[in-house]
């Protein structure tokens, strides 16, 4: 039996948003508001990422006054360079980033962005890929990325483009082993917070290990549904969650297989569905519709 990364190993999992803006930027409540919220709501710890933009001051928030024994933050930024392929802004989430990181200087363009941010130590997630056009050729051209937000809750709402999965999955079959995160990109110019998260399996509360973990791939993404454990058993691929109405497990192209069920808690997934496939990702949802992701996992083969 192979336990699928995030669910071995020391530690236990902590609830974290990783995009969420402040006044420091362009929402309309205040740091100290913005980490009370998440606070209160149960969280364990908060990215708060303002747009790093010279209209703003470049602003990497310091959130370091707002821990608790119970809560801690992790210092970051959504950081903005030209140009996509549609001449659009980049738009990177870098969580990690030290607070005197360099402004944006002028000729920077994106994939240097986003290689800097990593540098300086910054988990980087390429953000709402679908809310902006981001092509594959886009997706590819950020070779320092982590992971890709494939469930962003602002945009979900406010323009039903909040889904990642068609830029991550396309990136996996060409052979990027890339992440996914859910996240809120929260505003709270409307009730777009506690939305989407991360589930992080860590050893210890503190940014250091917590930032590692996510570097790690030691996290699973939820909008509302609980995985408790992916292994692999023979030629089944075994998933324990809260209660379900749908597991799957999908790969690479069409390749894939579904269990439905009323309250399913443990579910066997034949992984010879995902022979010519070298990698697999589990999702479940619950009978609202909520739904939770692992990262991918790949077959030695």
């Amino acid at each position: 039996m192979t336990i699928i990364a995030a669910f071995d190993g020391p530690g236990r999992f902590y609830k974290g948003n990783l995009h969420t803006h402040s006044t420091a930027s362009d929402a309309v409540l205040g740091p100290a508001e913005v980490c009370a919220l998440y606070r209160d709501a149960g969280y364990d710890f908060l990215a708060l990422t303002d747009h790093f933009m010279a209209k703003f001051g470049f602003p990497v928030t310091d959130t370091r006054p707002f821990r608790t024994n119970s809560f801690t933050t992790l210092i970051g930024a959504e950081v903005h360079a030209p140009a996509t392929s549609l001449g659009e802004t980049w738009h990177i989430l870098s969580v990690g980033l030290p607070l005197d990181f360099a402004p944006t200087p002028p000729g920077e363009h994106g994939p240097a962005l986003a290689a800097r941010c990593a540098a300086a130590g910054a988990f980087v997630a390429i953000a709402h890929p679908a809310w902006y056009g981001l092509t594959i050729e886009d997706g590819e051209s950020i070779a320092c990325a982590h992971a890709v937000e494939v469930y962003n809750h602002q945009s979900a709402l406010e323009n039903d483009r909040g889904d990642g999965w068609g830029l991550l999955d396309t990136m996996l079959a060409k052979g990027h082993r890339l992440n996914a995160c859910a996240t809120d990109d929260a505003h709270f110019k409307f009730n777009d917070y506690c939305g989407g998260w991360v589930m992080v399996r860590s050893e210890s509360l503190e940014p250091d290990a917590l930032l590692a973990a996510l570097k790690a791939g030691q996290y699973y993404s939820s909008t509302g549904p609980e995985l408790h454990g992916i292994s692999h058993e023979g030629d089944e691929i075994v998933v324990q969650c809260s209660p379900a109405s749908t597991v799957m497990l999908l790969g690479r192209g069409s390749a894939g297989a579904t269990v439905f069920g009323d309250g399913l808690t443990t579910a066997r997934l034949p992984a010879g569905k995902l022979r010519n496939s070298p990698y697999g990702r589990v999702v479940v949802m619950d009978s609202n519709g909520k739904r939770a992701w692992s990262n991918p996992f790949w077959f030695d083969r």
